[in-house]
């Protein structure tokens, strides 16, 4: 039955991933690539308005990956899910974190676990823009292209709203939501007013 599967596979992604939501989407994307439940480009856009929601982006992806694939039942087991062990981890650690909070071996573990959670934000990032800077995602042979061919396979207008943003954020620290009604509303004049790319 699709919903124990939503709710197992978003139970193993919650058990098993560290780092928060972000650090999470490398294994969501796998999971929806492994069941074929979406495109790539449709998972972005979850991604997307996961990021504009209230909430973590985790769970709201979670909550529109299940909703996506078998409705409203889908979106309440993949949420249960994905917060499932996250609710019983963080009671059962809460006791003992700190009580042995400054212990070498703590120190040690975190010291293992933090760049593991850079390279899965990392390739949460890289996943988000094969689908967004590249007009059919990044194979070898787009990868190939790139300095021959850039107009067939890089989308200039995504790049262009990419930099903007993160110049927005990192040199003029604008809000963030500022940035991601501003990149909408780019979003929605070039495909209005620019042709098919």
């Amino acid at each position: 039955m699709i919903y124990l599967k939503l709710l197992f596979v978003f139970l193993k992604i919650g058990l098993f991933s560290f780092g928060g939501g972000y650090a999470m989407i490398p294994l969501i994307q796998n999971e929806i690539d492994a069941n074929g439940w979406m495109s790539p480009a449709e998972f972005v856009d979850i991604i997307s308005i996961a990021e504009m929601t209230p909430g973590p982006i985790a769970v709201n992806s979670a909550t529109f990956v299940g909703y996506k694939v078998a409705g409203f039942l889908g979106s309440l087991s993949s949420t249960i899910g994905v917060s499932l062990p996250s609710l019983i981890l963080i009671l059962a650690v809460s006791r003992f974190f700190f009580k042995y909070q400054e212990t070498p071996l703590n120190a040690m573990i975190f010291y293992g676990v933090r760049p593991v959670i850079a390279g899965l934000i990392g390739s949460a990032a890289i996943f988000v823009a094969k689908t967004s800077i590249f007009k059919n995602g990044l194979t070898v042979e787009v990868f190939n292209s790139v300095i021959s061919k850039p107009a067939n396979v890089l989308d200039f207008w995504g790049i262009i709203i990419f930099v903007v943003s993160f110049l927005a954020l990192a040199k003029f620290r604008v809000h963030p939501t500022l940035i991601i009604a501003g990149a909408g509303i780019a979003g929605i004049l070039v495909n209005t007013f620019v042709p098919v790319r």
